[in-house]
This record gives C-alpha cells, sequence and structure tokens, in this order.
C-alpha cells in the first residue's frame, strides 16, 4: 500500500468522522435537543431502557456520546448504575444503524443509470443542504441543512476510503492477511485495538464494510473483526468516566464490561455450534450491506444475552470499582452539577431544577426545626439548623455558577423561563435558611438566658408560627411543582402576616407597660418577629417568580401590586380566611 493511499484512506477517516459528527449533532438540535431529557426522564424500566438507548444512539449516531450521557445522569444522581446499563446496552445496539447508513455510499447504477450513484446523491444532498444552510433563517431549516451537509461529508469520506483500499482487492498478501484473521481470538483482537484507536466504532465498521467491497473478505473473517469492534468501542467512555466520581466511573466500566461478557458469550456459542454444524456461509464473500447485517445480527445477539445480566453486570462494577472513604462521607442530593451537560441545555436545566428542589427542602427543614426549638431546645436539632443553612449556602454558591453557565447556552423561551425562575429563587431560599439561624439561636439565648414569655407571648408566637409554617409550605409547593395557583394564595397570606407581626409588637408593647414583660424578653421577642417577616416576605418573592414564569414579565412588587387590583374580591377572600385561621 503506498503513501498516497493510506493518506488517503486517513482522510476519508477523516472525513467520515467529521460528516458523522456533524450528522448528528444536527438531528439533536432538530429533535428540540429533548432527546437527552427524554432519556432521563423515561429509563425507569429496563425495557425502555433498552429502547430508548437504542434510539437515542441510532439518532445521534453514537453509542459513546449516549453511553457518556448515562455516565453524567449517574454522576449526578439523576439516574442510578443499574438504572444506566440498559441503556448502554440499547447503545451497543443502537449504533448498528450507522452500518446502514453507510450501505448508502454502495448504491449505484442498475436501472436508473448514474442518477442513483453515491457521486450524485452525494451531490445533491450537498447542494440541498448548504442552500438550507446558507439561504434560510428558520432554525430548523438551518439545522436540516447541517444534517444533510454532515451526511454529505460522510458519504464522501467512505467514497475516499473505499478508493483508497479498492487496490488491495487484486494483491496476494492482502487477501492472505485476512484469511489470518479468520482466526476468531485474532480477529477479535484486531478489531479491538483498532477501534480504540479510532474511538469510533462507526468509523471502523466503515473501513470494514470498504474492505469488504473490495471482494477479498469472506463472513469467517468479517465476524471476528465486529466483534472486536463491540469491544474497542468502549474506549471513548472509559476515557469520559475518568473524571467522574465513584458511581459514574461504575456507569463507565459497565461498557467495557458488557462488551466482553456478551462478545465472549455469543463467540462461544457461535463457534462451538460452527464446530459442530460447519457452517458453510462464512467461507462466502461479504459486501458492506452483508457486513451491515452481521453487525446487526451480533449485536442483537449480544443484547439478548445481557438483558438477564443487569444485576450481575452492576454487581461485577461496584465489586471491582470501590467507594472512596471521602464519598461515604454525607452528600448532598443534586450535586454535583455535570458541567458536560452544558452541551444538553435541557437536561442542565432539568438537572438545576433538581438541585434547587433539594436546595429549598433543606431550607424549609431549617426553618420547621428552628421553631421547634422555640419551644423544646435540643442540641442535635440546634446542630442539624445550622448544617441545613451552611447546606444552603454550598447549594447557592455551586448552582448560582452553574445557572450562569446555562443562560450562555442558546436556550428556548421555556427553558430560559425556567432557569429566571430559578436564579431567582437561589437567594430567597438561602435568605429563609439564614433566617431559621437567627431563630435557632435565638432560640439558644432563650434557653441559656432562661427567658420565658408571658402565656399570652407563647400564645401568639405559636400562632405566628403555624402561619409562618403554611406560607413556607405553600411557597415551596408552589416552586417545586411550578404550580401558580398555589403561588397565588401566598401574597394574601404574607400580608395577613405583615399584618400581625404588628399586632404582636403592639401587644408586646402594652405587655412592657404593664410590667408583665421585661427589656431582655423584648429584644428577643422583636428579634423573632422580624425574622418571621423576613421569612414571609423571601416566601412572596418566590411566589412571584412562579407567577411571573406563566405569564409576565414585571418586577415582583409591581406583579403583587397587580395582583391584589386584578382580582380585588378573591384576593381579599383569601386574606379574611388567613385572617380568620390565624386569629391572635
Amino acid at each position: 500500500m503506498t503513501a498516497s493511499q493510506v493518506i488517503s484512506l486517513l482522510s476519508g477517516v477523516a472525513l467520515f468522522l467529521f460528516g458523522m459528527t456533524l450528522m448528528g449533532d444536527g438531528l439533536k438540535q432538530v429533535a428540540g435537543a429533548r432527546l437527552e431529557l427524554i432519556l432521563y426522564k423515561l429509563s425507569n424500566t429496563p425495557i425502555r431502557g433498552l429502547l430508548l438507548g437504542t434510539g437515542v444512539t441510532g439518532v445521534v449516531q453514537s453509542s459513546g456520546a449516549t453511553s457518556i450521557m448515562a455516565i453524567g445522569f449517574v454522576n449526578a444522581g439523576m439516574m442510578t448504575v443499574r438504572q444506566s446499563i440498559p441503556v448502554i446496552i440499547g447503545s451497543i445496539l443502537g449504533t448498528s444503524v450507522t452500518g446502514w447508513v453507510i450501505c448508502l455510499s454502495y448504491i449505484g447504477g442498475g436501472t436508473l443509470g448514474s442518477l442513483l450513484s453515491t457521486a450524485t446523491l452525494t451531490g445533491l444532498i450537498a447542494i440541498v443542504g448548504i442552500l438550507l444552510r446558507m439561504f434560510t433563517k428558520d432554525k430548523t431549516k438551518r439545522r436540516v441543512g447541517d444534517i444533510l451537509m454532515g451526511f454529505a461529508v460522510l458519504m464522501t469520506g467512505m467514497s475516499v476510503m473505499s478508493s483508497a483500499v479498492s487496490p488491495l482487492g487484486e494483491q496476494a498478501w492482502f487477501t492472505g492477511l485476512f484469511t489470518s484473521l479468520s482466526n476468531p481470538l485474532l480477529g477479535i483482537t484486531v478489531g479491538a485495538v483498532f477501534t480504540a484507536i479510532l474511538q469510533s466504532a462507526s468509523a471502523s465498521v466503515g473501513i470494514i464494510q470498504a474492505l469488504a467491497f473490495t471482494g477479498a473478505m469472506r463472513a469467517g473473517e468479517a465476524l471476528p473483526l465486529l466483534m472486536g469492534v463491540a469491544i474497542g468501542a468502549c474506549a471513548p467512555v472509559v476515557l469520559g468516566g475518568l473524571g467522574a466520581g465513584t458511581k459514574g466511573k461504575r456507569t463507565a466500566f459497565v461498557y467495557p464490561v458488557a462488551g466482553v461478557i456478551g462478545v465472549g458469550a455469543t463467540a462461544i456459542v457461535f463457534y462451538i455450534l460452527n464446530a459442530i454444524l460447519d457452517f458453510s456461509f462464512l467461507q462466502a464473500q461479504v459486501s458492506p450491506f452483508t457486513v451491515a447485517g452481521i453487525n446487526t445480527l451480533l449485536r442483537a445477539a449480544m443484547t439478548l444475552t445481557l438483558m438477564p445480566m443487569i444485576r450481575v453486570l452492576e454487581a461485577i462494577v461496584t465489586r471491582f470499582i470501590r467507594e472512596k472513604p471521602e464519598e461515604s462521607a454525607r452528600a448532598l442530593p443534586g450535586l454535583p452539577l455535570e458541567s458536560r451537560f452544558l452541551r444538553y441545555p435541557s437536561v442542565a436545566v432539568e438537572q438545576s431544577r433538581i438541585a434547587v428542589n433539594e436546595m429549598s427542602k433543606r431550607s424549609e427543614e431549617s426553618i420547621k426545626l428552628s421553631i421547634l426549638l422555640l419551644t423544646a431546645f435540643d442540641k442535635k436539632m440546634f446542630d442539624r439548623v445550622i448544617t441545613a443553612e451552611e447546606d444552603v449556602d454550598v447549594y447557592e454558591d455551586k448552582l448560582g455558577a452553574y445557572l450562569t453557565q446555562i443562560t450562555a447556552s442558546d436556550l428556548s423561551r421555556e427553558q430560559s423561563a425556567d432557569v429566571a425562575v430559578q436564579l431567582h429563587a437561589l437567594t430567597d431560599l438561602e435568605r429563609i435558611s439564614d433566617h431559621a439561624r437567627n431563630i435557632a439561636e435565638s432560640a439558644k439565648e432563650i434557653r441559656d438566658k432562661s427567658i420565658s414569655f408571658s402565656e399570652q407571648g407563647l400564645s401568639d408566637l405559636a400562632v405566628l408560627n403555624s402561619a409562618v409554617q403554611e406560607i413556607l409550605r405553600l411557597a415551596m409547593q408552589s416552586l417545586r411543582g411550578d404550580d401558580a395557583d398555589t403561588a397565588l394564595r401566598v401574597e394574601p397570606l404574607e400580608e395577613w402576616i405583615d399584618t400581625l407581626c404588628d399586632r404582636l409588637k403592639r401587644r408586646h408593647v402594652e405587655r412592657l407597660q404593664r410590667e408583665e414583660c421585661t427589656i431582655a424578653q423584648g429584644f428577643v421577642f422583636n428579634d423573632l418577629l422580624s425574622n418571621f417577616e423576613r421569612v414571609s416576605d423571601h416566601c412572596s418573592n418566590i411566589a412571584a417568580a412562579v407567577i411571573e414564569h406563566h405569564g409576565t414579565s414585571m418586577e415582583s412588587h409591581e406583579l403583587l401590586h397587580d395582583l391584589k387590583e386584578r382580582d380585588p374580591a378573591a384576593f381579599k377572600k383569601a386574606y379574611e380566611e388567613y385572617a380568620i385561621r390565624f386569629e391572635i
């Protein structure tokens, strides 16, 4: 093989890989960038995971891309290792679609002559693609143009590869080389190493199809090579999992383990049967279409072998990749936030939403615990409030940075609105936890200084506590469920809490004048009222952000004023209900 032929072959591989990437990216964009989100949400059963892994891989034209998405989901805590295994098995099957796409480059002649030749089809597709890419403003049409251009580049790459290797079919050393590859172990090894170097199973299958087009390859030589390709395809997945946590690494290593077990079991059964039955078709010459068929049958057999072994695969990777001691410590749900998802805005927004919801749970818990401390101080409970407040600070730092990165992506209107709600909520959730800490410290001061309130003071605080817990429940429910109806009930209660706090302050002043309370009690009492009032204000802000998400771009204070003016009767009714429910 001359130097020019080698260069031609490598340039064909480069064009093929670039075209496949361009086509896959275009397909993802046309699908509304929701493939990854669908993969995450609908992979809760093995069969769904298998079907979705197969379908997504068929669209993005890369088992590695699908598997790396699964690694990200597991690493971020959005999916378990067990849930990811059917997805990875599906990706092993789904990547066989590319072989059939490549077959289109070998269509030619027939009754329609040159109109169906590869060169003509590629040229027509490229022309349509570049016209859509250059002369339309519609994003979807431009992305379709990207798909067509990617397909044209892929086809050109295949043609270049075929042209580079076609002279080899007439050379004795080349045919002799393939004869040696009929040894299963040697063929599998060559296929695996070659694919690991290329970092693409599709490119390896394409080269095998190009070699088959020379007429020098038989089925008995193609099969072990394709088996090796199925194993070697794990290389980019393993590399993609190196930076992940323990669970992410386990997911990454599912691919090589599944590849080795699937190929090993299939090879053992097939070659034992061949030794008994002597399959004559192994001596038949193969075409690119035959190679695609063998590849699909092989991967289907691997899928049937692996699907009943999901628990076994999980046990193997868990045994060999141990959890580090520092990872056994308390971890925050929803964190870490996977930076690899920034390429897929729909998944990135969903991931941040889960983290915001977890953050809201910490904030809500901190307030509930701090209120309990006022009547029954407990050191462990106090520490839990402090820990929850520190957790919320971590969430705010991580989420703030991550959401800022998301805003730099090409977001849809709905995604932008989701991010806006989350960004608005961060500060309020953090401030709520700060006020919870303040309340807890006031409770500690009450215990340390043996401060006691009058019966009326305790009764008043109990009513206020109930009102604050109710507004907190409504605000968090509206945030987690994106529920505007629930959010609308927050502002009337916030107004009543303001009124309630004013009344409690006046009543406390009256008790001071009657000398039923002391100045020391007054300082603590007023601090508590101030913190409770601020908690209700932040709940109101969160509700306003949710309402804003559902149809208005007003500033929060303008929005809340509009709610009162738009339907004063409904607002007054809700206010009066709360006034009766939380009367002192």
